[in-house]
């Protein structure tokens, strides 16, 4: 089964008409992107949109033998014209399933948004599957689906539907997810990539032909994007290193944020910044505020995202009296060396997904205090270290991420 991309992103297109941000400014040959609409085998197509028949010209497709026209959202915009020897599109009622004359069955998924999701499955018995912009699938129960071979869908607006998706089996490793509907929310290109990658997801330019359980191979990109298994995150105050560390794993079930800051009784402000992060988190993750983070590392389970190693630190150094000279001298700095060797041989041996979040500090003003530089001293030895057992390094400055490594 073929799938031809006749657009990719969002229903107003990219770069939007009359739109003079960033991302729309830099949004043009491959990164640019007309609506998203899919051509199957060349006799179904999900999706009408503005100019479709000149979409399928350029891609060496014609839709001369589509019987079917499909709409997956509603259209808010003026009356898109149907081409001469095009059927009328319609809409399949949710959880029905018709049968084309070609043998392809089209099954109608339910969403939590207006719209319907799309499964397809070929004569050959390859399925994908296709979902809306801002829709994810409702109603799935673990073990419910079977896993898709492709997934195209609104990675960066909905990456809870893949995770949805993933929780159930819908999609597995071997599942190529394809992100369409793509918008002016993120800029185009490395940045773009970079993203959909650590989701497990790719982009692809207008007019790219799927074989559906056959990756593409493209040369500038690999086929399967690699998600790392360990990334540390650094950054400054308010650089945005939570949010982009939480971003890595939204399109992942189960995650469990493992917070090292702990409860501090009576600081208001305090537990303001921790009630923040809670309410910018999915409701699936679970958390556990512990600074015992070999055990975790240990066993199998779902990704684990600690934020923050500055803060593991700060008990680690309390716990050995490093912050007393002569404790320190007379065995705090070996006991803090053994507690940071047993925390990255855990790293290097777990085989579950990390994300850790941690400060990146001694670029400014040197601390008055010779306690303060000790803590900063050993900070940045536990970054280095941490970060040597890291497939994927990254700094985040200004909310931007710079890749270290990976």
């Amino acid at each position: 089964m073929d799938v031809t991309l006749l657009g990719t992103g969002a229903p107003a297109g990219l770069p939007r008409p009359d739109c003079p941000c960033a991302a729309c400014a830099t949004a043009f040959g491959a990164d640019a992107r007309a609506a998203t609409a899919l051509l199957v085998d060349g006799a179904l197509l999900l999706d009408l949109t503005p100019g479709a028949a000149f979409a399928a010209a350029r891609a060496g497709q014609s839709l001369g033998g589509v019987g079917h026209v499909l709409l997956s959202h509603p259209h808010d915009g003026p009356a898109v014209e149907v081409p001469a020897g095009l059927p009328q599109p319609g809409r399949v009622p949710d959880g029905r399933e018709m049968t084309l004359s070609t043998g392809h069955r089209v099954r109608a998924v339910a969403l939590d948004a207006p719209g319907t999701g799309y499964a397809v499955t070929g004569p050959d018995g390859q399925r994908l599957l296709y979902l809306p912009p801002g829709g994810a699938p409702a109603g799935l129960e673990e073990g419910s689906a079977r896993t898709y071979d492709v997934v195209l869908s609104d990675v960066v607006g909905r990456p809870d539907a893949l995770a949805r998706l993933r929780a159930v089996g819908a999609v597995g490793p071997a599942t190529d997810v394809v992100a369409v509907h793509l918008d002016h929310d993120v800029p185009p290109g490395p940045e773009l990539r970079r993203r959909l990658a650590a989701a497990g997801a790719r982009a692809v330019p207008d007019g790219t032909t799927l074989t559906v359980g056959a990756y593409v191979n493209e040369p500038a990109e690999p086929d399967v994007p690699t998600v790392p298994r360990r990334t540390l995150v650094l950054g400054g105050a308010r650089s945005g290193k939570s949010v982009e560390a939480e971003r890595r794993l939204e399109a992942f079930p189960g995650v469990l944020y493992v917070a090292t800051g702990g409860t501090r009784g009576g600081d208001t402000e305090w537990a303001a910044r921790v009630a923040a992060h809670r309410e910018r988190r999915p409701g699936s993750w679970r958390t556990t505020e512990t600074c015992d983070l070999v055990p975790l590392l240990a066993q199998d389970g779902p990704p684990l995202l600690v934020d923050c190693l500055s803060l593991w630190l700060t008990d680690a150094m309390d716990s050995v009296r490093a912050w007393d000279d002569a404790e320190w001298a007379g065995g705090g700095e070996r006991a803090l060396r053994e507690r940071v060797t047993a925390l990255t041989e855990a790293l290097r041996a777990t085989r579950r997904t990390v994300v850790a979040v941690s400060n990146e500090v001694g670029s400014g003003i040197v601390p008055a205090t010779a306690s303060g530089r000790r803590y900063r001293d050993e900070l940045g030895r536990l970054n280095a270290a941490f970060a040597a057992e890291c497939e994927q390094v990254l700094l985040v400055v200004a909310g931007q991420a710079l890749v270290l490594r990976g």
